[in-house]
């Protein structure tokens, strides 16, 4: 048997401890998914920029007669 094999062994301890900690991590993420989208969506405008808005063109109106 090779001895440096088992510093390679994941027993259940050490696997049921990372398991739960990336269950925890991802029960936050979908508990705020909301913000988590929002705050991307803020930090991919600052870099990309907002489109310019079009100017609506202004229509003619005839002056009132008084």
């Amino acid at each position: 048997m090779r001895i440096d094999l088992i510093a390679l062994y994941a027993g259940p301890d050490q696997v049921m401890t990372v398991t739960s900690g990336l269950a925890s991590i991802l029960g936050m993420l979908l508990i705020f998914w909301h913000k988590v989208v929002a705050a991307f969506g803020k930090l991919m405008n600052k870099f990309r920029g907002s489109p310019a808005t079009p100017v609506a063109p202004q229509k003619d109106v005839p002056p009132k007669n008084s």
